[in-house]
């Protein structure tokens, strides 16, 4: 499968939610729905642990849905958040804890721009 990059660089393919749902896999759900009560200190219901992907059309999981990041970038139009001038801020470090490779990703697509 073709990697699908977030709009904060995270990897959308790799991430639960989007599997869950491309598997139609409850066992998942519960799991993730978890793990995020944990990390997020909220809890989400198994309906809502479905995503297609950040930049994708579809549904949007609660955690891409209440990113600060994604909601930047879907009101301004962008495709990544690369596209702001101070990419480097403050905002996409809190993600790039989460998966080292964010960063990486971005400058990547930058690169290719």
């Amino acid at each position: 499968m073709e990697m699908m990059i977030a709009c904060c660089g995270l990897e959308c393919s790799q991430c639960s939610a989007f599997i869950a749902a491309r598997d139609n896999n409850d066992e998942l759900r519960k799991t993730t729905a978890r793990k995020w009560l944990e990390q997020f200190h909220a809890e989400f219901d198994l309906e809502s642990i479905d995503c297609s992907g950040c930049r994708a059309e579809g549904v949007h999981g609660p955690y891409c849905s209440m990113c600060e990041i994604r909601v930047y970038v879907v009101k301004k139009g962008m495709s990544t958040f690369i596209h702001r001038s101070d990419y480097g801020c403050e905002k996409p470090a809190k993600v790039n804890d989460m998966d080292k490779e964010c960063k990486a990703r971005l400058d990547a697509i930058r690169r290719g721009l």
